[in-house]
């Protein structure tokens, strides 16, 4: 007896090729192609990348910090062994080092005052900017007043006016008022200029806060004064540090202003230590301690408020 249903097609189901081919329509019809391995530079990178950008920055670091170790250590020797060899030779030779020149400039009368004059200027040019900047940035930011965007533009507008111009018409305003050649006309002269950016700053920081936190505060019986003291300033705080420190630097390494406006008998660091160039000559006995001594103080209210700081200037990089 015949069998009617014959040999299996090959497309039937049960035929082994059938079913091959249908593992490969089920698989897209295609092999899959090995991973693109990508140029050769592509795998250096890849592979050194790392390694390399890390010791190249490492390199950039230590360069950097050459000239500011060569005044330390020049601070630490004594005249005639920085007047004999070069600032590197402490490192064979260190009996050079001493403290004699620090020690010096402490008994030294115009390096001391300086130093006071500095802080007496430096510290009320940045409590005025910091006090009178979040003031108006919060006013700018959250409260209607007729022309606020107008005002604001001009703000914003001053931002561009640069310190020379207005060397003239100031020193003939402050002799007026009789505050010229003085401390308190030198805090006026940096108040007033720091403070276009304080605004701007602060007034684009403050603008960030959530409408719906401040209405909270505001349905609670907050007024101004306790919602920008409660719910503001801590908010700002970032912003607020980042501030502080630009002003601090800004103020305490000028050096045009006060040659123009401070009193000559009590000049700022950086007029005492141009003059002691002035009238000893290469004196570096006197200027690389000076000068270290004027930096070392930036540089440790830039430390201590390194993490706001850092805060503050990628405040709205993320959202």
């Amino acid at each position: 007896m015949t069998s009617r249903t014959g040999p299996a097609a090959p497309d039937s189901p049960r035929s082994p090729a059938s079913r091959g081919s249908q593992s490969s329509r089920a698989s897209g019809g295609s092999s899959a192609s090995p991973p693109s391995r990508g140029s050769w530079a592509a795998r250096a990178v890849a592979r050194l990348g790392g390694g390399v950008v890390r010791v190249f920055l490492v390199l950039v670091a230590l360069f950097w910090l050459m000239p500011t170790a060569g005044l330390l250590l020049s601070s630490l020797r004594s005249p005639s062994d920085i007047s004999g060899s070069g600032w590197w030779t402490v490192f064979t030779a260190p009996a050079q080092l001493t403290a004699d020149n620090y020690a010096a400039i402490l008994r030294n009368d115009t390096i001391t005052d300086s130093l006071l004059s500095t802080v007496l200027i430096t510290v009320p040019a940045t409590l005025l900017v910091v006090v009178i900047g979040s003031l108006a940035g919060y006013a700018f930011a959250w409260m209607e007043f007729p022309g606020r965007d107008w005002w604001f533009l001009a703000v914003v507008g001053l931002l561009v006016v640069p310190v020379q111009v207005a060397l003239v018409p100031v020193s003939k305003l402050f002799g007026e008022i009789g505050v010229f050649e003085t401390t308190l006309g030198v805090v006026l002269f940096h108040t007033a200029f720091g403070l276009p950016f304080a605004i701007f700053l602060l007034r684009n920081f403050f603008a960030e806060i959530p409408r719906e936190l401040l209405e909270a505060a505001r349905l609670d019986g907050a007024g101004e004064i306790r919602l920008f003291a409660r719910v503001v300033l801590p908010l700002g705080g970032p912003a607020i540090a980042s501030l502080g420190i630009f002003q601090f630097l800004w103020v305490w390494n000028d050096m045009l202003v006060a040659l123009i406006f401070a009193d000559s008998d009590s000049p700022p660091i950086t007029v005492a230590l141009q003059q002691q160039v002035r009238q000893f000559g290469n004196n570096i006995d006197v200027l690389a301690p000076g000068a270290f001594v004027s930096m070392v103080v930036p540089l440790a209210v830039f430390f201590a408020f390194q993490r706001q700081f850092v805060s503050g200037v990628m405040a709205g990089a993320v959202k």
